[in-house]
């Protein structure tokens, strides 16, 4: 009992100590926003860094997707020619983030970008955090055509799956409006309309103009109005920007004005987004897409290999201190490791990136993925090692010590160099499993093997066939590390 409440503590002073400056910087830096002089500073620090950062969620045609464009990826659709009016009305570049939908109103709040607009409804609720611009909207359920016969209307759907987006009025809408069916939310579109296909669900809500898009670009899908009841300040898209930024809203509104005005949505921008669906569907071969999974190799491989670097040294020093004499040092790092094994990776990943990256805003998706993963990774291997030195016997560290060895010579010579020929398989394992749990950076945007599979199966309306060339991918990454690791593991057994 004793133990367990000294582990507690020594968890929570862990804790604090990570916390109370964290805490304390984002208050200094929130008393520093609250000090401005309003939301005129907002537009004018926009101008002065020359770029509005908009976030997307670059799975939902018609509004925002990816192209090849001229033989490069770019982002297109609706809501993207709006950014880029915005943007060119302030007198400054568009960048765009793309990262999961979950995401981008977290993204807003935490400053990492300047605006998001990825079909956005703008409840009460979201209301209270950011501040919204104009836009409009319609609501449908994406169903499998040789169905259609049997839905005609919400009730149609009782005691069948409903798909849709998380965090999105349709989610709401279904789980509300439509109570006797099962709500399925995922992330991304594309993974919901592979569900539909495969009948995992029986159909999607999801925004008109969206689902036209997919029940035209496949065949088999159609679409269905359940006539959902919504509130009239719940009925647009809107362009969403963080509390208080009224000049940048403001801005953004006599662009969004001057659209409709001239009614360039239905008018350009439709037909443009659906010129490029069009042109991807017939040109959606796996192999003209080969640089994409290749540039998620390129970025799951760094982030793989420096994390392996700095979780291998950051687990040694943790097992040390974890077999240290001294109870602080022991429970700091016992405190440490059951944390991080008690936390799941997804957590600590967005924790990072817009927790710690609130105070530290200019630190990208890329580092933020890395420090995550490698502070994940660390406590598994401190625990693989920790018990790989438990597994010496004590006498050949008294061995050690008799021959006038220093307790740090007799760990560095003695026992580690054993050590390492008993838990070579169980560290492999933890590095071949890194390159697999690699992929959760992704919902933060960084461009990894599974981020880059999201935007093929957005840029071609295939699902599966994405997600087919990404096992083999990392299939191959895997199985190559596995047989590295087992020569090696070899070659120490023969030494």
């Amino acid at each position: 009992m004793k133990r367990f409440v000294k582990l507690i503590l020594a968890l929570f002073i862990t804790l604090s100590c990570i916390v109370a400056p964290l805490a304390s910087t984002a208050k200094a830096a929130t008393n520093d926003q609250s000090s401005t002089k309003g939301a005129t500073e907002s537009l004018a620090a926009v101008k002065k860094r020359g770029k509005l950062v908009v976030g997307v969620s670059a799975d939902y045609p018609p509004y925002e997707f990816t192209a090849k464009v001229g033989g490069k990826t770019e982002y297109v659709g609706m809501d993207i020619e709006i950014a880029k009016q915005v943007a060119k009305d302030m007198g400054v570049k568009l960048e765009i983030k793309n990262m999961d939908f979950d995401s981008l109103l977290v993204a807003l709040e935490t400053h990492k970008i300047d605006a998001t607009i990825s079909g956005i409804n703008p409840t009460p609720e979201r209301r209270k955090n950011v501040d919204f611009t104009d836009y409009s909207g319609r609501q449908v359920i994406l169903i499998n055509k040789r169905t259609a016969s049997e839905y005609k209307n919400a009730a149609s759907f009782d005691g069948k799956k409903v798909g849709a987006q998380t965090g999105s009025l349709l989610y709401d809408l279904v789980k509300k409006q439509m109570p006797k069916a099962q709500v399925k939310g995922l992330a991304k579109l594309n993974n919901l309309v592979i569900a539909l296909k495969s009948n995992k669900v029986d159909g999607v809500a999801m925004d008109y103009p969206t689902a036209k898009a997919y029940a035209e670009n496949n065949p088999d899908l159609t679409t269905m109005d359940p006539h959902f009841i919504v509130d009239k300040d719940q009925t647009g898209y809107a362009m969403a920007f963080a509390k208080g930024a009224d000049s940048l809203v403001a801005s953004a509104n006599k662009t969004i004005a001057k659209i409709k005005q001239k009614d360039l949505i239905t008018s350009e921008y439709i037909p443009q987004a659906s010129k490029y669906m069009t042109q991807s569907t017939k040109e959606n071969k796996m192999v003209d897409y080969w640089t994409y999974f290749a540039k998620g190799v390129e970025y799951t491989l760094i982030i793989t290999i420096v994390s392996v670097f700095f979780g291998a040294i950051l687990g040694t020093l943790l097992a040390i201190m974890r077999l240290a004499h001294n109870k602080v040092i022991h429970y700091l790092a016992v405190a440490y490791i059951e944390f991080v094994r008690g936390t799941p990776l997804m957590v600590q990943v967005m924790f990072v990136y817009f927790g710690i990256g609130a105070v530290i805003q200019s630190m990208p998706a890329l580092v933020a993925g890395i420090i995550a993963t490698s502070l994940n990774s660390a406590a598994y291997v401190a625990e693989i090692i920790r018990s790989g030195i438990d597994s010496i016997p004590v006498g050949q560290t008294e061995a050690a010590r008799s021959l006038g060895m220093s307790q740090a010579k007799a760990y560095r010579y003695v026992i580690l160099p054993q050590a390492l020929k008993n838990i070579w398989p169980a560290l492999g394992n933890e590095f071949i499993t890194l390159i697999k749990e690699s992929s959760i950076v992704s919902v933060i945007g960084v461009a990894d093997l599974m981020y880059q599979t999201q935007l093929v199966q957005s840029a071609t309306y295939k699902g599966v066939a994405p997600l087919f060339v990404t096992m083999l991918i990392y299939f191959v990454l895997t199985f190559t590390l596995s047989k590295v690791l087992n020569h090696v593991e070899r070659k120490m057994n023969h030494a």
